[in-house]
Order: C-alpha cells, then sequence, then structure tokens
C-alpha cells in the first residue's frame, strides 16, 4: 500500500484532523509505521456505538498503523466513580475481552495492536511527577473546559475532574505516540494537549477525531439509557425490538442515528470483511416490488431516504439483519468463554432480586446487624448503603490491589 493509500484510509469518515503534517511526515518520509492510542475509560457496559472506533481502529492497522488501546481504568475511577474501584480491575478485563473480539470480528490482524492497562504506568513516580509539572502549567479554567463534554457534570463536581484532562494529555507522551484518536468530543482536551506539553519539554502529537454518531433514541448513544444504545451481548430478538422502536423519521437525516450507523460501520464493516467497496442491502417488502436496494455509497442512500424512496420500513429490517450478523461471531465467542462470562459477572453484577418482606421496626443504620446492599447502574456507577466502600476502597493499599490486572489480553 503506498503513502497516499494509506492517508486516505487513515483519513476514511473522519470529522476533523489536528496537526496533519505529523502524521504526512512519518507516512511520506520516515521508514517506520504510524503509532497511534484510542483510550477508553472502562465504565459502563460497551454497545453497538464502539463498532465506530473499531472501525476506525481496522482502517489504522491495515494501514500499517501500529495500535495502543488504553484502558483508561484510573479515568474511569476520577469520572465521578463512573467505575468503582472494587469493580476496575474487573471491568478492564471486560474491556480487554470485548475489544479483541469487535476487532477479529471485522477481520483485521490484531498483531500490531497493544492493550495497555492505564495503571500499568499512571501510579508510577515519574508519570506523578510530570502530573505535578502539568498541573503547575494548566489553568483550573483550561483543564475544566477541556473536559466539559467528556467528564461527567455534576452541581457539585469534585477536583478529580479537573486531573482527567492532564493525565489523558500525559498519556500520549508515556504511551509514546505519534496521534491520539477519539471523537470529535474528546476536540479540547486534544487542544489542550497540543497547547500543554512542550511547555513541559514533550513534543505535540496530531489529532483524528471521529464524528459523534447518534443514538437510536437519537441524541448522544450512551451506556446509561438503555434505549439510545443495544448491548453486544444482546439476543437478536432483543435487538430487534430496539431497533423498532429506534427514532427514524421519514425524509430526515439529522439525528438520524441509523442511517448513520449505516455510513460509519455497516458499509465500512462490508469493505473491510469482503475487500473493495462496501454494500449494504435492502430488500423489498413483498417480492412484486422490484429488485433490492444495493448501496454502495451513503451519498446515494441519504438521496433515496429524503426522496421516500428508502423508507424506514424498509430501512429498519435491512439494519436489523446486518447488526445481527455482526454480533454473531462476538456473541459465539463470549458463550463459548467461561474466562468472559465470570468477568461479566463480576465487572457488572446483576442486581439483587429483592424479596417481599414484612415491615420490620426502624432500628438505624448503626445497630450490629445493620447492611447496606449495592447495585450497579447500567453506566457502571454504583447505588446502595455501602457504595462508599465500594467506590473508594477502605485505604491506598486495597485501592492499589483492585487496580492489578494482568496484562496478558484473551486469547
Amino acid at each position: 500500500m503506498g503513502a497516499k493509500e494509506k492517508l486516505d484510509l487513515i483519513y476514511e469518515n473522519l470529522q476533523e484532523v489536528l496537526k496533519a503534517d505529523i502524521i504526512e511526515d512519518i507516512v511520506h518520509k520516515r521508514d517506520r509505521p504510524l503509532k497511534i492510542y484510542w483510550g477508553t475509560a472502562t465504565t459502563g457496559r460497551p454497545h453497538c456505538g464502539y463498532f465506530v472506533p473499531m472501525v476506525k481502529l481496522a482502517h489504522f492497522l491495515r494501514a500499517g498503523c501500529t495500535i495502543k488501546v488504553l484502558l483508561a481504568d484510573i479515568h474511569g475511577f476520577l469520572d465521578n466513580l463512573k467505575a468503582p474501584i472494587e469493580l476496575v480491575k474487573y471491568r478492564a478485563e471486560y474491556y480487554r475481552f470485548v475489544i479483541t473480539s469487535l476487532l477479529k470480528s471485522l477481520n483485521v490482524s490484531i498483531d500490531r495492536l497493544e492493550v495497555v492497562l492505564g495503571s500499568s504506568y499512571q501510579l508510577s513516580a515519574e508519570y506523578t511527577m510530570d502530573l505535578f509539572r502539568l498541573s503547575s502549567v494548566v489553568t483550573e479554567h483550561d483543564s475544566k473546559k477541556a473536559g466539559a463534554e467528556v467528564v461527567k457534570q455534576v452541581q457539585n463536581p469534585t477536583l478529580s475532574g479537573l486531573i482527567y484532562p492532564l493525565m489523558q494529555t500525559l498519556d500520549e507522551q508515556y504511551l509514546d505516540v505519534d496521534v491520539q484518536f477519539g471523537g470529535v468530543d474528546q476536540r479540547k482536551i486534544f487542544a489542550l494537549a497540543i497547547e500543554s506539553l512542550p511547555k513541559i519539554n514533550y513534543k505535540e502529537r496530531a489529532h483524528l477525531m471521529n464524528p459523534m454518531v447518534p443514538g437510536l433514541s437519537g441524541g448522544k448513544m450512551s451506556a446509561s439509557d438503555p434505549d439510545s444504545k443495544i448491548d453486544l451481548l444482546d439476543a437478536p430478538k432483543v435487538v430487534e425490538k430496539k431497533l423498532k422502536k429506534a427514532h427514524c423519521a421519514p425524509k430526515e437525516l439529522d439525528g438520524n442515528g441509523l442511517i448513520s450507523f449505516v455510513e460509519y460501520v455497516l458499509l465500512s464493516v462490508d469493505a473491510l470483511k469482503n475487500g473493495g467497496k462496501g454494500k449494504f442491502i435492502v430488500e423489498r417488502r413483498k417480492p412484486d416490488d422490484g429488485e433490492p436496494l444495493v448501496y454502495e455509497d451513503i451519498n446515494t442512500l441519504k438521496a433515496d431516504y429524503e426522496a421516500d424512496k428508502l423508507t424506514p420500513q424498509l430501512l429498519k429490517p435491512a439494519i436489523i439483519k446486518a447488526l445481527i450478523d455482526l454480533l454473531r461471531p462476538i456473541q459465539e465467542e463470549y458463550d463459548q468463554s467461561p474466562e468472559w462470562q465470570e468477568i461479566a459477572n463480576k465487572a457488572y453484577p446483576p442486581p439483587e432480586v429483592k424479596k417481599k418482606e414484612k415491615k420490620a421496626k426502624d432500628l438505624g443504620t448503626r445497630f450490629p446487624g445493620a447492611k447496606g446492599g449495592i447495585e450497579a447502574k447500567p453506566d457502571g456507577h454504583i447505588e446502595g448503603g455501602s457504595k462508599d466502600r465500594v467506590n473508594l476502597g477502605t485505604g491506598a493499599e486495597e485501592a492499589m490491589e483492585n487496580l492489578e490486572v494482568a496484562q496478558k489480553a484473551p486469547s
């Protein structure tokens, strides 16, 4: 693959690129692969929205790049306790299973892929010292602004939300990469990194940004809103039910999550699997209605949708079939892996079934038999009487133990 073909594949379907000259200098002039990192905080259960960044990682791998996937366990803890310290290690392992399975399902080699756990280097003395150095040149205003679209916004935010953007900035140096890749919602953090890293004598990096793909309900796809997303392990009947309920107004493209999913996932996945141009096939409702609609580019599909030639009644069944086919190898791998199943139950413990009990006399919370049950919510956070112990641990030693995860990726 020539330099132009590599760059075309790297830039395909991106919304924005910062410092493209850094990328093009390496691809055109230097005799080595481009080094890219993509990070994800290990919080709620990964959903079908993860196909969007995975498609781009597959493009990067096809273009000869080396990829580091950062499982940002400490970031998840910092983001308003979305990942309780007691469950962090299990969620990191769960994400490792999911990401490697997703990429394998896209028919790309993962030989140049490395999965890195944030806590494997973010607790070192050197990283901590650099975090102090970085905090001395970044203002509170700039750090808060950088994290505004990424860190969970609450009425009374904690200081951890200000540390989050600084760590994401510093990760570029410690992962030794040329480029950071993420969604366009990360843009302010990327801008902070470009501005602040040279101030502590580290080089600036390039940044690649995906567009934000709408969820099934029209807004951002989120693990905390079950109606906006489809879990990677959802059964075919559940997938069908959710997609039938999905927001899909006739002739409207803006905010249409289903059209976006075809554009950024289904067409690209078909191209990756079969080589050449991707195809998306829409069957007619009745045989007498004519031949299936076959789309090889998104602009034709969008034009047909605006003209009402392609209707929601035709589009939804086609996406249902394509998505079920896409999920099948991932779910088969999960079904054949007792280890993955065990990790899933530990990472996202199912809520306890509440038994109907007779109303007892209130003895208060300090009597010896008092208990505080906990429950994991869809976005990953914990609620219940003992949530502080689960979220924070009983001390630094326990917190460090909970962050210890083997670096070996699952086969």
